[in-house]
């Protein structure tokens, strides 16, 4: 991540973050449940990216990614440790939803799933611009 603003990036991951949650509220409405935990599982791996590009730390798989935010924020308390569970969660859901054959999303399953997602990427803004505050001061 040679020459980036690591600020930039942020910024844009977050948006990416809130798009997939958008869409996946769209995807719920209209009952198709496994594609909406697909969007809720890359917004909120989009946001836990965002935060990551502040320390300018990325990893190309999306273990490493989740390795990497929970070493470097969750474990260090800077944010709340179900955030751990809820990517793990999410990704845990994704997977038997895309490669399960006989997995079906429930209703309930997407509809608890986009609220935790909701409140992961709106507590990763938060830290974020705390973060960018902070570096401003």
């Amino acid at each position: 991540m040679d020459n980036v603003n690591y600020r930039d990036l942020s910024r844009y991951r977050i948006e990416m973050a809130e798009s997939k949650i958008d869409a996946a509220k769209v995807l719920i409405k209209e009952g198709m449940y496994a594609d909406a935990v697909s969007r809720i599982y890359y917004g909120i791996f989009h946001a836990a990216r965002a935060i990551l590009a502040l320390k300018g730390l990325d990893s190309k798989k999306h273990s490493g990614i989740i390795s990497l935010f929970n070493q470097h924020f969750v474990k260090t308390g800077l944010l709340p440790r179900d955030f751990g569970k809820i990517i793990k969660n999410a990704k845990d859901l994704r997977e038997e939803s895309d490669y399960d054959e006989f997995y079906m999303v429930s209703s309930r399953d997407a509809e608890e799933l986009l609220k935790d997602g909701t409140r992961f990427i709106l507590g990763i803004k938060k830290r974020i611009q705390e973060i960018l505050h902070k570096l401003d001061d």
